[in-house]
């Protein structure tokens, strides 16, 4: 695990193992404990960023450099 830290001085513990694909590059788990017990959200590995937001069908975004991941599951219906 690598520590990093956060735009508002938090430590977060980065999990390269443990990806999504992205667009521009991966998303990385993030947790809190360098255990893994307490799962944070995403760091994007294509420009640092923890700054993201996933959607309730699984589309992560980095809202600094717009990296995305496509959703999990897609239904025709929705669009």
């Amino acid at each position: 695990m690598d520590a990093k830290t956060t735009a508002d001085g938090r430590q977060l513990y980065v999990d390269r193992e443990t990806a999504e694909r992205g667009s521009k590059g991966p998303f990385f788990v993030a947790y809190t404990t360098e255990r893994a017990d307490s799962r944070w959200g995403y760091y994007c590995a294509n420009c640092g960023a923890f700054d993201n937001a996933m959607d309730a069908m699984g589309r992560l975004k980095c809202n600094a450099c717009a990296n995305i991941k496509k959703p999990d599951e897609w239904d025709a219906a929705h669009e």
